[in-house]
C-alpha cells in the first residue's frame, strides 16, 4: 500500500503552477504588444491625419482643397488600401483617388476635436482602421470631418505575428521549465535513492547504520533510522541476555535435581520443592523483564498514577483487611509507562509495606511536582531496614523475613522494570511513619 509518487505530485504541482503562470503572463503581455503595436498604428494614422489638416484650405467656392498633394503615393492608387476624405456641410466629399469615388462610412461626431480611432468597412469590403478628427478651417463656418484610413491586414499580420512568437516561446519556455523540475525532482529525491540504498545494504550485508553523508533536511530521518537500529539491536541483546541469564539460572537447579535423583537422596522431595521454588523465581523474574521490555518498544505509554495507585489500594485492601492505606498527591500525575508494568510495580511497593509493616501505609503520589521524574513515596511504620542491608534487597531472592510467604523478586523486579523505562527505586527512612521509605522515580509523560 502506498500512497502515491512524490516525484508525481512535485511534477503535477510544478506544471500546474508553470501552466497557470504561463497563461496569466501570456494573455497579459499578448494585450500589452497589441495595444503597443494597435497605438504605434494609430500614431502613423494620426500623421497623415495631421498633414491633411495643415494642408487644408478653403477655395473660392467654399470647398475644402490641399495647397500641395499628400506625399505618399498608395492615396492614388485604387483601391490600395491607404485612403483619406473631406466631408463637412452639404459639399460633395473631397475624397482620394484610392477610393474610386465612394465614400468611406464614418461616424458623425462634431465634438471629436482630438482624433477618434475606430475598424470599419470600406466600399469595396475591405476592412480598414480610421482616424477622424473634426476641424474648422479659417474662413468657412463648416465643421469638417477629416479622416485617413488604412487596411487592417498590416495591423493584423503583424498582430498575428506577435502572437505566434509569443506561442512558440512560451511553449519553449513550458517546456523547458518543466525539465528544469523533472531535473530538480530527480536531483533533489536522490538522497531519499541513496537511504533506500543504505538501508538494503543494511539488509543484504549485515550493515548496522546509514553512514552516508546525507543533506541536512533527511538527516534528521536518519538519525530517526540509526536510533531504530540502535533500539532494535538493543532488544535483541536484551532478549540474548535474558535468555542466556536464565539458561544459567536454571542450570544449576537442574543439575542439583539431576544428582539428587540419580543419588536417590533421602530427601530428595525436599530438594525438588526447594530447586523448584527457585526455578520459579528465576522465571517470575526474567519474565517480568521481558514483559516490560517489550512493552516499552511497542511505543510511547501515559499512564495515570493516582488510578494505578487507586487500583492496587483496592486488591491490597482485600488481602490484608487489618492494615490502613492511604494515598494523597496529585490526580493528574501521568507518567511515561505502561499501565501493566505500574500498576505490577506499585503492587509489589504496596504489598510489601501492607505485609511487613506495622499496620498503616502511606502513598504519597508525585511528592516532589518540581523534578523532571514524577516521584512516588511508598512509607510504612514497620521496624525499617538498615542502611547497611537496603542495597541486598534488590538482589534477586533476598528477603528479610523468611517467616512470611513470598519469593524475594519484590524489589528487584521493581528495579528493572522501572530502570527498563528511564526510572529508579531508593531506599530510606520514613521520617512521618519510622518506617521503610521507597522513592519510585519514573518519567513524566509528555
Amino acid at each position: 500500500m502506498h500512497t502515491g509518487s512524490i516525484s508525481r505530485r512535485m511534477l503535477l504541482i510544478a506544471a500546474v503552477w508553470i501552466l497557470m503562470l504561463l497563461s496569466v503572463g501570456g494573455v497579459a503581455l499578448d494585450r500589452a504588444l497589441t495595444n503597443l503595436i494597435s497605438n504605434q498604428f494609430d500614431e502613423q494614422l494620426e500623421i497623415s491625419l495631421n498633414a491633411m489638416v495643415l494642408n487644408a484650405e478653403i477655395d473660392p467656392f467654399g470647398e475644402v482643397r490641399f495647397n500641395r498633394p499628400l506625399g505618399d503615393q498608395r492615396y492614388l492608387e485604387p483601391n490600395s488600401g491607404y485612403y483619406w476624405q473631406i466631408t463637412g456641410g452639404d459639399y460633395l466629399p473631397y475624397l482620394s483617388r484610392s477610393l474610386w469615388d465612394e465614400p468611406l462610412p464614418i461616424r458623425e461626431d462634431e465634438r471629436a476635436v482630438q482624433p477618434i480611432f475606430y475598424n470599419g468597412e470600406a466600399a469595396n469590403g475591405e476592412q480598414v482602421r480610421i482616424a477622424q478628427r473634426t476641424v474648422g478651417i479659417p474662413g468657412s463656418d463648416v465643421n469638417w470631418q477629416f479622416v485617413v484610413a488604412s487596411t487592417r491586414a498590416e495591423l493584423d499580420q503583424q498582430i498575428a505575428n506577435t502572437r505566434g512568437i509569443l506561442g512558440w516561446s512560451f511553449a519553449v519556455l513550458g517546456i523547458g521549465l518543466l525539465l528544469m523540475v523533472m531535473l530538480q525532482t530527480w536531483y533533489g529525491l536522490g538522497p531519499l535513492r541513496r537511504i533506500r540504498q543504505a538501508i538494503a545494504r543494511i539488509r543484504t550485508t549485515g550493515t548496522n547504520r546509514v553512514t552516508d553523508p546525507l543533506p541536512l533536511e533527511v538527516q534528521p530521518m536518519v538519525q530517526e533510522l540509526n536510533a531504530l537500529l540502535e533500539h532494535s539491536e538493543r532488544q535483541a541483546e536484551e532478549a540474548r541476555t535474558h535468555a542466556g541469564n536464565l539458561a544459567h539460572a536454571l542450570k544449576t537447579p537442574l543439575t542439583v535435581l539431576n544428582n539428587a535423583a540419580h543419588a536417590k537422596s533421602p530427601d530428595l522431595d525436599e530438594t525438588v520443592l526447594r530447586e523448584a521454588a527457585l526455578m520459579r523465581r528465576q522465571v517470575d523474574h526474567h519474565l517480568a523483564r521481558a514483559r516490560a521490555a517489550g512493552r516499552r518498544a511497542v511505543g510511547l505509554a501515559r499512564s495515570n498514577v493516582m488510578e494505578s495507585a487507586n487500583a492496587v489500594e483496592r486488591a491490597v485492601s482485600r488481602l490484608y483487611p487489618d492494615v490502613r492505606l492511604d494515598i494523597a498527591g496529585a490526580k493528574d500525575a501521568t507518567v511515561a509507562i505502561e499501565k501493566q508494568d505500574l500498576e505490577e510495580i506499585l503492587g509489589n511497593l504496596i504489598e510489601n509495606a501492607a505485609k511487613y509493616g506495622g499496620g498503616s501505609v502511606f502513598v504519597t503520589v508525585d511528592a516532589v511536582p518540581e523534578a523532571d521524574q514524577c516521584t512516588v513515596c511508598v512509607e510504612d511504620d514497620g521496624a525499617g531496614i538498615p542502611a547497611a542491608m537496603r542495597q541486598d534487597l534488590f538482589s534477586r531472592g533476598a528477603r528479610l523475613d523468611t517467616e512470611k510467604p513470598g519469593t524475594g523478586l519484590g524489589l528487584a523486579i521493581v528495579r528493572d522494570v522501572a530502570e527498563i523505562y528511564g526510572g529508579s527505586v531508593e531506599l530510606d527512612e520514613s521520617e512521618d511513619l519510622g518506617g521503610l521509605l521507597v522513592k519510585l522515580n519514573l518519567p513524566r509523560a509528555s
